[in-house]
């Protein structure tokens, strides 16, 4: 997985359900996804020369020595300190009976005396006897720069129920997130501006514009964060979470990430693996190095291309309804139709054709939204632009931290890998990859482009591995035609994770399958957390959940019953 999290998955926990509990998206989109619009970008010149490129320094990402012995004396001093949870602060917005505190965690690790940082936890107790608490469950949702403050709020669906009676549900906000020391690279007005384009094939003139956006962005983000900059970084959140852990009281660590959680914490498998009782893996990110981070968006715009073409041969089999197209292809003509018309004149004055594009990337990522989005577009082509305004404007509210979320993202990808510093590597690759998966690919390329004018050092990504018996058994969820976090970074994780066992949901697309609408999903899910229990030969599959209900559009308005929009 809003705020902007690409590799996030805020609506993990239920279907739409959380998506109300977690910050509500601003730059159009009611679900995560990259290249949201006001994001920073790219341009037309080979410019592998900056002053930023020059003095890009390669450190190792492998644990130096300095840094385990300072995160085991921050676990050390967290153990003792603990955590003192009391009534959350207004601005969490979080009822009784969850309360809030915060652990304080070294901003450098490799010197852990130095400048200290608070992040803020959120936990409701859990609700069974004592005799059957299992302890601390502890969730991270994605992103980078996704808050989880808002999961104590799953105890009360009926997914979560049995288990939040065994476990403290645990929700944080990491580094850089929230109140936990926030990052922020530009004003949150100019991030949220709108409406804004999205050309599936920038002219030259407009890749000039965007190379532009971007080392300004890059170059805001080292002037706001300053020294700190370097310290926002996967291993760093993997370190975060053994603290995390220590001031929970946990010896050992029951974790679920989604998305981009699921990144480091297979770090944090590696780095700590005596510190590991149980993970659950949901839509698993290739960890693979050589994919972190430019090869695995290279390959998610493919996969968003494949999910794109899902949600139109969907809404083609509902025509009866949208009156779209009875053809995939005549559904995209009238989306094209769609887009020329915001282009001309935007839908309430603020969705464009960026806001239009962010909008349907959410479909790509959750197929509750396809409802939505089928009936946005199928009333803005009868003359009615009103939902599509409400679904796609950018929200004022949620400008803070869509933009805080985004630089959070930005930070931690920048650093954890080399990335090309010549735009005509950018260049090539996705003008030649535009060519088959035009819808995200260059949208793509402007949230990422900063880090081709990154200031701060860059990491080499850890080999992430572990050997048989060295960790615990763990269990990876993973949707066969997620587009987000596409399915083979689901295999290369098993591959990596001795003793691992996958749950595949065939056919579906959903990107954080864990509580959500599929039975046979959550059963083993319950079965890992609540008893230890994996698949025999450590894999498993479910059959799709359901497939979305159309809304009818041919039915009187009194008896429509349209989706919320959320």
């Amino acid at each position: 997985m809003r705020a902007v999290v690409k590799y996030g998955a805020l609506t993990t926990l239920g279907s739409l359900v959380l998506s109300a509990l977690a910050v509500a998206p601003a730059d159009g989109a009611d679900g995560p996804g990259p290249g949201a619009p006001g994001t920073a970008a790219s341009a037309a010149t080979a410019d592998s020369h900056t002053p930023a490129a020059v003095t890009l320094a390669t450190v190792s990402a492998a644990t130096s020595a300095d840094e385990a012995r300072g995160t085991a004396r921050a676990a050390h001093r967290a153990a003792a300190t603990g955590i003192r949870f009391g009534p959350c602060p207004k601005a969490e917005m979080l009822p009784a009976p969850i309360t809030c505190g915060t652990v304080e965690v070294p901003l450098d690790y490799a010197r852990p005396d130095g400048r200290k940082i608070r992040l803020t936890v959120s936990r409701v107790r859990a609700s069974g006897k004592a005799a059957t608490r299992q302890g601390a469950l502890v969730f991270n949702p994605g992103g980078p720069g996704a808050s989880s403050m808002y999961f104590p709020m799953a105890a009360e669906l009926p997914e979560w129920k049995r288990i939040a009676a065994a476990y403290d549900i645990v929700g944080y906000a990491p580094r850089g997130v929230g109140r936990s020391a926030p990052l922020s690279c530009e004003n949150p007005a100019d991030f949220s501006k709108a409406p804004t384009q999205s050309p599936v094939h920038p002219s030259e003139s407009y890749k000039r514009e965007r190379i532009a956006e971007a080392k300004a962005y890059a170059r805001g983000c080292a002037e706001n964060a300053g020294t700190a900059l370097p310290h926002f970084t996967s291993l760093n959140n993997a370190r975060d979470l053994d603290v995390l852990r220590a001031a929970l009281g946990e010896k050992r660590l029951t974790f679920m990430g989604a998305s981009y959680g699921t990144y480091f914490g297979a770090l944090y498998a590696t780095l700590f693996p005596s510190h590991v009782r149980r993970m659950v893996f949901d839509s698993a990110v290739d960890p693979d190095p050589r994919q972190i981070w430019y090869g695995n968006n290279l390959t998610q715009s493919v996969a968003f291309e494949r999910r794109w073409l899902d949600f139109r041969t969907w809404i083609a089999k509902h025509d009866k309804a949208y009156h779209l197209g009875t053809t995939p292809e005549e559904v995209q003509h009238s989306y094209e139709k769609v887009r020329a018309g915001v282009a001309l004149e935007p839908a309430g004055g603020k969705v464009g054709p960026g806001q239009l594009q962010a909008a349907m990337l959410g479909a790509g990522y959750y197929d509750d939204y396809w409802a939505l989005r089928a009936t946005a577009l199928s009333e803005y082509l009868k003359g009615n632009p009103a939902p599509l305004a409400a679904q796609a404007s950018p929200r004022p509210v949620a400008a803070a931290d869509s933009e805080n979320g985004n630089a959070v993202y930005t930070a931690v990808e920048c650093n954890d890998a080399p990335w090309p510093t010549d735009w005509r590597i950018w260049d090539r690759d996705n003008t030649e990859l535009a060519r088959r998966a035009p819808f995200e690919t260059w949208d793509n390329v402007w949230m990422n482009l900063p880090c081709a004018y990154w200031p701060a050092p860059r990491q080499q990504p850890l080999d992430v591995r572990t050997l048989p018996g060295e960790l615990p058994p763990t269990l990876i969820l993973a949707a066969e035609r997620d587009a987000a976090t596409p399915y083979e970074g689901a295999l290369e994780l098993q591959r990596r994770l001795a003793g691992s066992a996958l749950v595949t949901e065939r056919d579906a697309g959903t990107h954080g399958i864990a509580g959500g609408g599929n039975s046979c999903v959550n059963k083993h899910m319950e079965d890992y957390l609540l008893r230890g229990e994996t698949p025999p030969a450590r894999h498993a599959e479910c059959a799709p959940h359901r497939e979305p209900n159309p809304v009818s559009l041919d039915e009187p308005p009194s008896s429509r019953k349209l989706p919320p929009i959320v």
